[in-house]
């Protein structure tokens, strides 16, 4: 009896999961990125966890710097337009940031600013306030990216954004992926998997 309420249970968060809508995103450009790797397995889990994932490439949403001038002249460019649409219709996003001399890119910090402006040309929160992120870096370094995502937490909490306190941080990240690009470390693993439930739940 108790078997089959805690397969019933399992199938039951299953269902719930699968109508949460998870965008997950490296702030990286590059074809080979080690956070494109890690958000590739990131992506795979929240699946297997039941949860509706689009991954997308930032290299496909690049954008002029932003400027107001911009803004004011020829209004927000399409590309930054169709991606906060996409934020909005997501519960969860997925961030995989490289750090770049001690903070987050300028590719990633660019498509925030982008994202926190509306199709008015004025502030706002709405692809960031209720929704849960999830940050995570790889770093070739000993400290796995670590320091780029203190700003990074504090720049989306600073817009709305719910940042789960568990992030997930990839020293070594030449070395961390197998031929499949595939994590190596099972805590790691492990750590991926507990942050993305608390999520989706």
């Amino acid at each position: 009896m108790w078997k089959w309420i805690l397969v019933t249970c399992i199938a039951c968060s299953a269902i719930l999961d699968a109508e949460t809508n998870v965008l997950a995103f490296a702030g990286s450009a590059r074809q080979d990125s080690v956070n494109k790797k890690l958000i590739s397995e990131a992506a795979a889990t929240a699946r297997q966890m039941g949860a509706n994932v689009t991954v997308i490439d930032l290299k496909d949403f690049q954008t002029p710097f932003f400027s107001e001038d911009i803004e004011r002249n020829e209004g927000m460019p399409a590309k930054a337009r169709k991606l906060r649409q996409l934020m909005m219709k997501s519960q969860v996003i997925i961030i995989a940031s490289p750090e770049y001399n001690g903070s987050l890119s300028g590719l990633l910090k660019n498509t925030i600013d982008w994202a926190s402006r509306n199709e008015n040309g004025g502030p706002s929160q709405d692809a960031f306030k209720g929704k849960k992120f999830v940050i995570m870096s790889a770093s070739p370094g000993s400290g796995g990216g670590i320091r780029g995502l203190e700003h990074l937490r504090t720049i989306l909490q600073d817009i709305g954004g719910n940042v789960l306190p568990q992030q997930i941080v990839v020293p070594d990240a030449y070395t961390a992926f197998d031929e499949q690009g595939k994590l190596k470390n099972k805590q790691l693993k492990l750590d991926m998997q507990q942050a993305l439930q608390k999520a989706l739940n």
